[in-house]
């Protein structure tokens, strides 16, 4: 089954070239194109695509604050930010904002090509300048005593569950996985949460990435 895809960018010259490579892919086809935030938040509901490729500077409507509300509407549908801010302030909002992934526009067809199908399989994505980005973030916080160590504090299962569900993985897959129930695994994802007082699951891929547990 093809990966269905929106486009949403401002430039059009970039989603014509974006749409051609795409769907030069066996396993792939653009769908539909927005060239603002909120005409990517309409064409999201009415076509309900796998992924949204999503820029961030966008007239009208800004793609971090698209996502926001694509994530609400249809939850079902990922976005991969794909930009050309390394900022980390705007990693961390597309990531809280509910982003799948983020990357840069001077990757390779071959990296996105990648991070599409790594999205699409239910997992996140972030290039390597946006994971340096996060670890820089980490180590500063660390030197100025603002980072608390507590990692510790968790149990083997509930670093297990950390990680899995860093890694994308549902509470009925990770209940597989682990031969243990669902409910069992909702009950240290909340421990989990609750212990690195963690909000959403974006907080929790961040986490998971300062502390290295998504290396391999």
């Amino acid at each position: 089954m093809k990966i269905h895809i929106l486009l949403a960018d401002d430039h059009t010259i970039l989603r014509a070239g974006l749409k051609m490579m795409l769907n030069a892919q066996p396993d792939m086809e653009v769908v539909g194109e927005a060239q603002d935030g909120r005409q990517a938040l309409h064409e999201a509901q009415r076509l309900q695509p796998d992924i949204i490729l999503m820029d961030i500077t966008m007239p009208d409507m800004n793609g971090i604050e698209a996502t926001r509300q694509i994530k609400k509407l249809v939850p079902e549908v990922k976005v991969l930010v794909l930009t050309m801010h390394e900022n980390e302030e705007y990693v961390f909002q597309a990531l809280r904002a509910g982003a799948s992934g983020y990357m840069l526009k001077e990757a390779a067809d071959t990296e996105l090509i990648t991070a599409l199908h790594v999205i699409r399989s239910g997992q996140f994505y972030l290039s390597p300048t946006a994971q340096s980005v996060m670890v820089g973030d980490y180590l500063q916080r660390v030197r100025n005593g603002e980072e608390k160590d507590s990692y510790s504090s968790l149990t083997e299962r509930e670093r297990e569950i950390l990680k899995l569900v860093a890694e994308g993985y549902t509470n009925n897959q990770i209940a597989e996985r682990l031969v243990i129930s669902p409910k069992t695994v909702d009950t240290h994802r909340t421990h989990v949460m609750d212990k690195l007082n963690l909000h959403s699951r974006a907080e929790l891929v961040k986490y998971a990435m300062r502390r290295g547990l998504l290396e391999d």
